[in-house]
C-alpha cells in the first residue's frame, strides 16, 4: 500500500508565473524534471537519458496553484504526484509543495530525489 509524501520547499519571493511555468509546461519541466518532455493534450511524456521513458497524465490543476499527475503505468488509479504552490504572507516567499505517493520502503529514496530535483529547479531558475 502506496503512502502518500509531502514535501514543502521553500522558494525566494519570485513571480508565481516563472514557477507555474517551471512545473506545468514541457519546456519548464525539461529544464529541471526530464531530459525531454513532450505533451500531447493531457498527456506528458517524460523521458530519461535514452532508456527511460514514461507517461503521466494531468488528472487535475488550476492555473497558477497546482497540477496534478497519474503515471499511466501505475496500476494504482490513487497514486498520483502533484505540484502546488503556495504562498507564505509573512515571509513573501512562494512555497512548493510536492506530493507524491510512495512505497513505505521506498520514501528515503523518494524524499531524497524530490531534494536532488527541487535543488535543480532552485539552480536553474534563480529560485
Amino acid at each position: 500500500m502506496k503512502k502518500k509524501l509531502k514535501i514543502e520547499y521553500s522558494l525566494n519571493p519570485t513571480s508565481g508565473i516563472i514557477l507555474w511555468n517551471a512545473i506545468s509546461t514541457p519546456a519548464g519541466l525539461e529544464r529541471w524534471f526530464a531530459d525531454k518532455v513532450t505533451r500531447n493534450g493531457k498527456v506528458f511524456t517524460f523521458h530519461w537519458r535514452k532508456t527511460e521513458t514514461r507517461d503521466a497524465e494531468i488528472t487535475n490543476f488550476r492555473s497558477e496553484s497546482f497540477i496534478k499527475f497519474h503515471w499511466k503505468d501505475d496500476d494504482d488509479p490513487k497514486s498520483f504526484f502533484e505540484f502546488k504552490i503556495l504562498y507564505n504572507e509573512l515571509t513573501a516567499d512562494n512555497i512548493l509543495e510536492v506530493t507524491d505517493c510512495v512505497e513505505p520502503e521506498d520514501e528515503d529514496d523518494t524524499v531524497n530525489l524530490w531534494n536532488s530535483q527541487i535543488d535543480v529547479l532552485k539552480r536553474v531558475f534563480g529560485l
